[in-house]
């Protein structure tokens, strides 16, 4: 699209720049366009000594996107504080010198918009006048949201925009709710952590602006352009893209998205994967309830939690006892609940020492593992998983958790035995152990942590495997490849359970040589 080029109509990317002078604008307007911005949002709030006239001049003059100018009061979310008519006639400026966009608030729309629909229609001005209102605090019920949407449609504006400050990810589901009400262009969408899925589901439900950081930017809910133009693609979702996505608490970490939706798209599936910051599962369950919403990748800390709301559990998963896939059955709409992770780890660890040509010389059909001690640290989702796999190609399991309890009932389980955590910095292996982290220690922001092993006893170990995947070498993988132990990360892990996801959630073979050419390359 050129820079003067508007449509109220396509889906257009907007990236947020919110710098306090002007030549950083421009700067920052180049950037927006090399890396996909349809559409600028300059806040002029943010200018610091904002000179109207000339400062909007040189911007316009200028730019090299179509440019929607907000002048938010700090009355509604902003940083302006001054003579409110001061800051409508600068919009109003805006427009008179050629802004694509004007953005004005719902409760300022009633002292402005009249003349200003009066000069577009005066001068064959093409601008559109965007009539927004921000709601804080509690996403209200849908009877409200329209209400709020009917007052804004009509002030007679060209586009109207609804911001929420999503408190839980089921407040989501009321704005997607009420996009196929509007009749005019609508931008909607809730800030923060919880409020992501409302910016890259939007296309899905109809919506108008999808808002993208600029990249080494970040702003909390909202993907960066990067993001939107790697993993998500959004020219390719419709109202028939069905949504999977991770449910987890933290969810930032997932990389999930850069993997299964540039693999949907090679497999020529209608698929959206996105990052679902849960709070609260029996909300979440309850909530997204529609054969849109197919499948779900379950992560860190739900995994056993989740089998309560399933409606079916694999075998496996059951025995397990903790799930990290669930699928919507399409002929009846149940969730069935799967465990991926169990072989995807244990498959990793068995090739590794294989290609190291440590089998032991024992038979083709046995695995690697039989016979040796494998000392897990972590008996969570992840931890089950990898007690259960352990187990099943006999080795002998020693297993550590903070919580002693649950370290126990996992021993109990695959009848091993359980050590209390402090413990594990003076435990002694038998040479040729394998050593197994399990729990989030070491994942990403928190990198320089480690589980509490000795180098010393860590050079006793054969393999050292993290499942933390972010970073893909974690402290405890360097430690131990320091100390010359082979490594797997949790990588390999992720892999291999994502593959048998995407089985689950698609009907189709997973394109193994594809997916592992992403993970290469992006992981």
């Amino acid at each position: 699209m050129g820079s003067n080029e508007v449509s109220a109509e396509a889906l257009m990317i907007c990236a947020p720049i919110r710098s306090q002078c002007v030549e950083q604008i421009l700067k920052e307007m180049h950037e927006a366009k090399a890396q996909g911005a349809d559409v600028v949002e300059v806040s002029l709030d943010h200018i610091t000594n904002f000179h109207p006239h000339n400062d909007l001049q040189t911007i316009l003059t200028n730019k090299l996107l179509p440019i929607l100018f907000s002048y938010r009061p700090k009355w509604e979310g902003g940083l302006y504080e001054g003579d409110e008519n001061i800051r409508l006639e600068a919009l109003q400026l805006a427009m008179e010198l050629g802004a694509d966009f004007i953005d004005i608030e719902l409760k300022a729309a009633s002292s402005c918009l009249k003349s200003m629909m009066e000069y577009k229609k005066n001068h064959s001005n093409h601008g559109k006048i965007i009539v927004s209102s921000y709601v804080d605090g509690v996403t209200p019920p849908k009877s409200e949201l329209l209400k709020l949407v009917t007052l804004m449609k009509a002030t007679g504006a060209d586009i109207i925009k609804l911001v929420t400050n999503a408190q839980d990810i089921t407040e989501i589901e009321r704005i997607f709710s009420i996009l196929p009400y509007s009749q005019v262009p609508l931008i909607a969408y809730s800030v923060g952590d919880r409020g992501l899925i409302s910016q890259v589901l939007c296309p899905k439900f109809g919506g108008f602006f999808v808002y993208g950081s600029l990249d080494g930017n970040p702003i909390p809910g909202m993907p960066s352009l990067e993001t939107l133009r790697e993993a998500y693609r959004l020219e390719h979702v419709n109202e028939d893209t069905k949504v999977f996505g991770l449910i987890s608490k933290p969810v930032g970490h997932s990389k999930g998205p850069l993997l299964h939706n540039p693999t949907f798209r090679h497999a020529n599936f209608n698929g959206m994967y996105v990052p679902m910051f849960v709070d609260d599962l029996k909300e979440f369950f309850s909530t997204y309830t529609s054969p849109d919403f197919a499948g779900y990748s379950v992560g860190f800390p739900y995994k056993e939690k989740v089998l309560t709301f399933c409606d079916e559990v694999h075998p496996l998963a059951q025995s397990i006892g903790a799930v990290n896939t669930i699928v919507r059955r399409p002929i009846d709409g149940k969730l069935v609940g799967y465990n991926t992770d169990c072989e995807g780890a244990i498959t990793a660890i068995e090739d590794a020492l294989i290609e190291h040509g440590c089998n032991d010389g024992g038979a083709c059909l046995s695995s690697p593992l039989a016979g040796r001690l494998f000392v897990l640290v972590g008996a969570g989702g992840a931890g089950r998983a990898l007690g259960f796999g352990a187990k099943s190609r006999g080795a002998r399991v020693v297993i550590f958790d903070i919580d002693f309890d649950r370290a126990k009932s996992l021993a109990s389980a695959v009848f091993g035995e359980a050590l209390h955590y402090k413990d594990l910095a003076n435990f002694q292996p038998e040479k040729g152990a394998i050593l197994a982290n399990a729990t989030p220690i070491g994942m990403h922001p928190n990198i320089a942590d480690i589980i509490s092993v000795s180098e010393e006893t860590l050079e006793d170990y054969e393999l050292v495997f993290d499942a933390v995947y972010t970073p893909r070498k974690t402290r405890l993988l360097k430690a131990a490849e320091a100390v010359g132990a082979i490594t797997v990360s949790g990588v390999e892990m992720f892999l291999r359970q994502a593959r048998g996801q995407f089985n689950l959630f698609t009907g189709l073979q997973a394109p193994d040589q594809f997916m592992r050419e992403i993970v290469l390359s992006k992981f």
